[in-house]
């Protein structure tokens, strides 16, 4: 795992077979692994994202552990345009299960690699803003740099 210091505060990421794998906000206890080419090419990335200069991770993700609906819910956070917001149940409607919102609402909660997998994208019905793994004022700060309105 290589930490590294945001304005979100420290960050872990976690590299799996040259991929990322998992994105930790605040990492109790962890210490830092050794800083790989990738790991250092993904906290340019983030860095770059955090600052309001990349719109777009172009690194290949490997999301660690989910069961199959999560991955599918995973896989349709990743359409969503930075910038845009989607609703719990506009995710359900996309992914062919209407009546999972709050399914969705879950399988966000253990995204392992948010921001990356922007899961802060996803709000309630009619943009109310509602949880997020890394606490609420984190996905507050990601949709205001990413200019996303919202209804506290």
């Amino acid at each position: 795992m290589l930490i590294v210091g945001t304005p979100l505060g420290r960050i872990g990421l976690c590299e799996e077979n040259g991929k990322l794998s998992q994105l930790v906000f605040s990492p109790p206890g962890f210490t830092a692994g050794t800083a790989t080419p990738f790991l250092l090419e993904a906290a340019r990335q983030l860095s770059l994202y955090l600052s309001g200069k990349l719109t777009a991770f172009t690194l290949p993700l490997a999301p660690a552990g989910g069961t199959e609906f999560q991955r599918t819910v995973w896989n349709a956070l990743i359409d969503i345009p930075f910038g845009k917001a989607e609703s719990y149940g506009g995710i359900a409607v996309k992914i062919g299960n209407p009546h999972a919102a709050r399914a969705v609402g879950m399988a966000c909660r253990c995204n392992p690699l948010p921001i990356m997998i922007p899961c802060h994208r996803v709000l309630g019905s009619g943009g109310k803003l509602t949880g997020y793994a890394g606490e609420l004022s984190v996905k507050k700060q990601l949709l205001k740099l990413e200019k996303i309105a919202f209804c506290e």
